[in-house]
């Protein structure tokens, strides 16, 4: 009698034993850690769980843990990692249904609160609840829409709608005067061109040659740069084609695709996003590592033979070596 009246005024002697038993569970654990070499901040990451929660089952803080289910199972985890026989440590852990006692005012001897005693909450609190916050949105939208000034009606202006077709005009009939300005210029070259070739008619009969050898290169001078002219697109357009479409894998675009090639010593001769209708080449040491991204918009030839992509691709990517 005199035995449980002093267990009942003193808690904490009857969780000696069950504590010395999780202390000796925790202490197994621990030995068994580290005569696997393993730390435990790696167990913790290895087992995805807080280093706390071990720290604490190590030293048989059962308190810091939630309930006996979660400290078996985090003691056969780590029994399961660690390779070493489970049954000694779970023999001194507490049984499954057994509630894990407290020594803290949370547990037993927390004092008992009426509703009343509860904290109140504060204004702030009682602020920042949704439901509460969307009204204050709401009414001060509808202050904010209160207090706008009325916003003016737009006026027709007819007069500057008419205005502006008649400012071309001006510029219409300058450009018009610039034309006919520019045609008797033009029309008065030839007559200048024939009274100084009846000028130089005077002095000699041979002297007529020179002028026309100077009119004839002035004339065909104007001809090397039309030619240049019409040749500049082809040579942008040739610059705008692939670098190779010839060597050892060639590739042929049917949709927008990607292909990627590296050589035996490590370089990398292609690596290109390919439009459709595009043709590529590559060469190198082999054996060859290709890369096609999309595989069912891609044609591949290999030394001029073509080859089936089908059986290589897999989630339409495909990869393959050429030796």
């Amino acid at each position: 009698m005199n035995e449980s009246a002093a267990s009942m005024a003193d808690p904490s002697a009857a969780l000696t034993p069950v504590m010395e038993s999780a202390v000796a569970a925790g202490a197994l654990l621990r030995q068994a850690r580290e005569a696997a070499g393993l730390h435990i901040a790696a167990l913790a990451v290895s087992l995805k769980v807080p280093v706390k929660k071990l720290e604490a089952l190590e030293a048989g803080r059962l308190d810091l843990l939630p309930d006996a289910v979660f400290v078996r199972a985090l003691a056969s985890s780590v029994c399961r990692t660690l390779k070493a026989d489970p049954a000694p440590i779970l023999d001194r852990l507490p049984q499954l249904g057994a509630p894990l006692l407290k020594l803290d005012q949370s547990g037993l001897n927390a004092p008992y609160r009426a509703p009343s005693d509860a904290p109140r909450p504060s204004l702030w609190g009682s602020l920042s609840r949704p439901g509460l916050l969307a009204v204050l949105a709401l009414l001060l939208a509808a202050l904010v829409l209160l207090l706008l000034p009325a916003m003016p009606a737009p006026r027709d202006e007819p007069p500057v709608a008419a205005a502006v077709p008649e400012q071309p005009l001006p510029a219409v009939a300058d450009s018009a005067a610039a034309a006919a300005a520019a045609l008797p210029a033009a029309a008065r070259l030839p007559d200048e061109a024939e009274a100084g070739a009846g000028q130089s008619k005077l002095p000699a009969a041979a002297t007529p040659a020179a002028p026309a050898v100077a009119a004839a290169s002035t004339a065909g001078a104007p001809l090397p740069s039309a030619s240049a002219a019409v040749a500049a697109p082809p040579a942008v357009a040739a610059a705008a084609m692939p670098a190779a479409t010839s060597g050892i894998v060639v590739f042929k675009a049917r949709g927008e695709s990607w292909v990627e090639v590296t050589d035996a010593k490590g370089t990398v001769p292609l690596r290109r996003i390919m439009a459709s209708g595009e043709t590529v080449g590559a060469s190198g040491a082999l054996p060859l590592s290709v890369i096609v991204g999309r595989a069912d918009s891609t044609q591949v030839e290999v030394r001029g033979k073509p080859l089936d992509l089908v059986p290589l691709a897999r989630d339409n990517v495909a990869r393959f070596e050429v030796k």
